[in-house]
């Protein structure tokens, strides 16, 4: 599995580049970017859709039929709707979602931008995400683009993660630390 991922992220990478590099010569990387979030949201909402990209007995001049077709409902770039048509020629589908990863780190390191992800045990307040925003900006020392996620078994509290670092300030954490010192008190 980890072969499979780390194939799948150096592949991801040069087509991300590739993806990058043809989106800025046209001056639509912001277009692009959002094309491939639509197309990312319905993968992620299809179950139908996950399973015709991984079936190995769907012909490619089937599958790249499907894609297409689906890039022309969405009404994408050209440029997606041809990376997608090349995946599913090539039987690369499966590194899409590392594709459109990567393809977004790229365009936030242009941008000066840094990601952070949020994860809470409930959904934040627009209130909450712009002051928290602000928080990390001050931080960071330049734009953040803000990712928000909820885990319920968090029960309360935040885990941020900035680049390579982490602050886990959930509830979760907590009561585990606090278990493990009352362990030590026996």
């Amino acid at each position: 599995m980890a072969a499979i991922k780390g194939t799948a992220s150096g592949l991801a990478k040069r087509y991300a580049t590739a993806l990058f590099e043809l989106a800025s010569e046209r001056e639509a990387l912001e277009q692009v970017a959002e094309d491939l979030a639509r197309v990312r949201e319905v993968l992620v909402g299809s179950s139908e859709l996950q399973r015709l990209i991984r079936s190995p007995v769907v012909r490619r001049e089937e599958l790249q039929g499907a894609l297409l077709a689906l890039a022309e409902r969405l009404g994408v770039h050209e440029i997606v709707r041809n990376l997608l048509g090349l995946l599913a020629q090539r039987r690369r589908l499966f590194a899409l979602p590392h594709i459109i990863a990567s393809y977004g780190e790229m365009l936030a390191a242009h941008r000066g931008e840094v990601t952070a992800e949020v994860t809470a045990a409930m959904p934040l307040e627009d209130a909450q995400i712009a002051h928290l925003k602000r928080a990390l900006e001050k931080q960071a020392g330049r734009a953040v683009k803000l990712v928000a996620r909820v885990d319920p078994d968090l029960i309360g509290g935040l885990v941020v993660r900035i680049g390579s670092r982490m602050i886990d300030a959930s509830l979760r954490t907590k009561l585990q630390q606090l278990e493990l010192s009352m362990k030590g008190v026996r």
